[in-house]
């Protein structure tokens, strides 16, 4: 089988800056959220870095679940601007940044899944997912 080559997920390093601190402040939790922009020639471009909150709280050090709340409202929002949701993030405090089980699990088609390596010294690691079919193939991150 034929891999697919995806489109990249392009963000500032503005933004780069700002989804670091999300990360960085939530741990040792997993931090999550949404990723605004749009789909050009050049890949997917993030326009808005948005945090959402984590409601699991029973396993918040190694499990999300984004606030349904918090993506209506950025799709709301981005919708208003002409934009719309690319993509979702969130940390792995102290393990990889790849995906798990759980984030394949829960994964829908059509968006970006940015997944953050963060320790107590920082985001330390990123790579970036797109489902396609029943598994992830990883996208290209480029920072401007």
């Amino acid at each position: 089988m034929t891999e697919t080559i995806q489109p990249p997920l392009i963000l500032t390093s503005a933004l780069l800056t700002q989804l670091h601190a999300y990360i960085n402040k939530g741990y040792p939790y997993e931090t999550c959220g949404l990723f605004i922009g749009k789909r050009s020639d050049k890949g997917w471009e993030v326009s808005e870095v948005t945090q959402a909150k984590n409601l699991n709280t029973d396993r918040a050090e190694d499990r999300f679940q984004l606030d349904p709340i918090d993506f209506m409202t950025a799709d709301n929002r981005a919708r208003e601007s002409g934009l719309e949701i690319i993509g979702i993030w969130h940390s792995h405090p102290d393990h990889p940044a790849a995906p798990s089980p759980t984030d394949l699990a829960a994964a829908w088609e059509g968006y970006s899944y940015l997944i953050a390596k963060v320790t107590k010294e920082g985001v330390e690691a990123m790579t970036s997912w797109r489902l396609v079919g029943a598994n992830f193939e990883e996208e290209e991150v480029i920072i401007l």
